[in-house]
């Protein structure tokens, strides 16, 4: 998708976000086709794993976004 002339920052963080957060969702839902015994065969560790990684990363994306901007350098 084209970016729209003299986009406000606002408005590209809604663009952006918004598809980005439905491409999270959409492999999500991917991902639980996973849960279907009929095809998989999987231990209740490997599925412990996989959403301790998935957390650790969603934890790891939230704290960005809460934390203040410091781009301050240090330099002697």
């Amino acid at each position: 998708m084209k970016k729209p002339k003299n986009e406000s920052k606002r408005d590209r963080f809604r663009r952006l976000a918004q598809r980005r957060t439905n491409l999270v969702i959409k492999r999500l839902k991917i991902l639980g086709n996973c849960a279907d015994k009929g095809r998989y065969e999987y231990m209740k560790e490997d599925m412990e794993r996989i959403f301790t990684a998935i957390d650790r990363r969603l934890n790891k994306t939230k704290a960005r976004f809460d934390l203040p901007v410091d781009r301050e350098e240090f330099k002697l």
